[in-house]
């Protein structure tokens, strides 16, 4: 019975256009059901974020300078 509600909800939905208050309503409905990160599990997963971001572009400014490098001692200064 809810999915014909729901259908039918949809249906008047679409036959008028956009509905501001019913959507946020819905955001708000949908928001509440997200499961939020502790503030230690926030924190550590960032630092492991940020490691890997600091770990990457590392790796990728040592492979162009060897590459610079490379292509300075081929093609001359």
């Amino acid at each position: 019975m809810a999915k014909k509600d729901e259908a039918q909800q949809t249906q008047e939905i679409t036959a008028s256009g956009f509905d501001p208050a019913g959507f946020l309503k819905e955001t708000r409905e949908e928001l509440e059901k997200v499961v939020w990160p502790s503030r230690q599990q926030l924190i550590s997963e960032s630092l492991a974020v940020l490691l890997m971001v600091i770990l990457s572009a590392s790796l990728i400014y040592l492979v162009d300078n060897f590459f610079n490098w490379g292509a300075a001692k081929v093609f001359g200064p």
